[in-house]
């Protein structure tokens, strides 16, 4: 099989398989969400995905169990690759069979990588067949011109989704921060506390007038202590607010287009953004 039909194959059956998924969170969302990784209307992993199946399985459609067994293994061999690598490098876990019983680390799981099975038996048994006509009565220099046009656009979507998703990281990041130090500001105004306290106690012993002169002590320095630690936690949250409020359109996109989207490092951080997201979403 040429480079030519398996470079088109994998942006139709990419655009196949973004229509799928914005059919299927259109039913269970009852609006139209744009599902997938990059901005535009495709799909890189079905791309891959059934380009990959197409051209390698081809020869086993006589033989319609080998053609499971092989589909289902190849694509969730490619499911749990993909999940695996966008994991490590953008620290983002983009969906999660986690529940799902008999699932690999959350990438894939044995249903799904059945319902896979079947789809790809399907595929190669009747759609890929008239996909593969259709491709074949267009004109080679268009088809190239197509590849060619369509191949330059992915590239700059993805390169500007990766920048997207670094500077969610970065926000995301900056959140944890701000969150890290009000935990730790409340720490310190506890341990304060207990200090006063422990110290209060340990005075009784003493004479009355001494006990005085160092509770007024206290006093004067938890106030001054408080005043300065208000004033922190006010300003720190402030900044948190004002980073959940600065939702550029493409963070929304990402957030809204993988409801199971999990950060490693910024979890809180990320549940906090999304579900200002879902709120505000909701009050449109």
């Amino acid at each position: 099989m040429s480079v030519y039909f398996i470079l088109l194959y994998f942006f139709v059956y990419g655009f196949l398989g973004w229509c799928t998924e914005v059919a299927f969170a259109g039913v269970k969302e009852g609006k139209f969400v744009n599902r997938g990784f990059l901005n535009g209307p495709i799909c890189p992993i079905y791309g891959v995905g059934v380009a990959v199946v197409v051209s390698c399985l081809d020869g086993l459609k006589d033989n319609l169990i080998l053609l499971y067994i092989s589909s289902v293994v190849l694509v969730t061999a490619l499911e749990w690759f993909t999940g695996f690598i966008l994991d490590k490098l953008f620290h983002n876990k983009w969906w999660d069979y986690s529940s799902m019983p008999l699932n690999l680390n959350g990438y894939v799981c044995l249903l799904f990588s059945l319902i896979w099975g079947v789809a790809c038996v399907l595929i190669v048994k009747i759609l890929h067949p008239l996909i593969h006509k259709a491709l074949d009565f267009l004109p080679e220099f268009v088809g190239w011109t197509c590849i060619v046009l369509f191949g330059v656009t992915l590239f700059v979507d993805l390169y500007v989704t990766v920048t997207d998703i670094l500077k969610m990281n970065r926000k995301l990041a900056k959140m944890n921060e701000i969150a890290t130090e009000l935990h730790r500001i409340s720490d310190e105004i506890g341990e304060n506390i207990y200090e006063d306290v422990t110290e209060a106690l340990e005075l009784k012993e003493e004479m009355a007038d001494r006990l005085k002169e160092r509770a007024a002590e206290f006093h004067e320095r938890r106030k001054d202590l408080s005043e300065d630690m208000r004033e922190q936690i006010i300003e720190l949250r402030k900044h948190y607010r004002e980073l959940i409020l600065r939702n550029p359109a493409h963070m929304k996109r990402i957030i809204r287009a993988f409801p199971k989207l999990e950060s490693r490092k910024y979890k809180d951080a990320l549940e906090d953004l999304r579900e200002y997201i879902r709120k505000n979403g909701k009050k449109k």
